[in-house]
């Protein structure tokens, strides 16, 4: 069996495991999600403004507390729990935004540059992350399942086939759900 795919099927064991209750697992499973957690981590703060305060390894630290308080969660596999990951660090980063707003008094808020991932033309490339957190929260109210899309896709980086797998839906519904979601975020964002 090939590294990558041990190391899958050795996550996906100790998730279920921690999910069952077995919080021992935790020093065994940390070392083999680290690197994958730092490139999300990565992935994420590179769409922040470039003179950011949180650093990678404070992004990590503070996702990883917030997964080890899940109690209730059952671990799917090792996809899942990078989507769980990448939520928490999506959240720890709108709140780091939001109090360095308040902060601010009514300041600028902080800004996301955005990829082609979600269209916007090139004069449009960064976006308020606030606005782009609400506009998030607002499609989720109508439509979870878009929302959690974009979380999936953009946020996390996964692959169409891993969103698929995650939601339980085909490639072609995460296609068209990511379509959608993607034209919708960019009419409420360059609002």
């Amino acid at each position: 069996m090939k590294d990558g795919a041990e190391n899958s099927l050795n996550v996906t064991q100790l998730l279920k495991e921690w999910s069952e209750g077995k919080a021992e697992v935790l020093d065994k499973l940390m070392p083999l999600v680290y690197e994958e957690l730092r490139r999300q981590a990565s992935r994420h703060l590179r769409k922040e403004r470039p003179n950011h305060t949180l650093q990678t390894t404070a992004l990590i630290h503070e996702a990883y507390l917030k997964l080890i308080d899940q109690k209730s969660v059952e671990w799917q596999n090792r996809s899942h729990f990078f989507a769980i990951a990448s939520v928490a660090m999506r959240r720890i980063l709108v709140d780091h935004a939001r109090e360095r707003h308040r902060a601010k008094r009514g300041g600028a808020a902080e800004n996301l540059p955005l990829d082609d991932a979600l269209q916007i033309s090139s004069e449009e490339k960064s976006v308020d992350l606030l606005a782009l957190d609400d506009a998030l929260n607002r499609l989720a109210v109508f439509d979870p399942r878009q929302a959690k899309v974009v979380e999936l896709r953009y946020f996390s980086g996964l692959s169409i086939d891993e969103t698929a797998e995650i939601l339980g839906v085909s490639n072609a519904t995460v296609r068209l759900d990511w379509n959608l979601a993607k034209a919708w975020l960019k009419q409420e964002i360059t609002k």
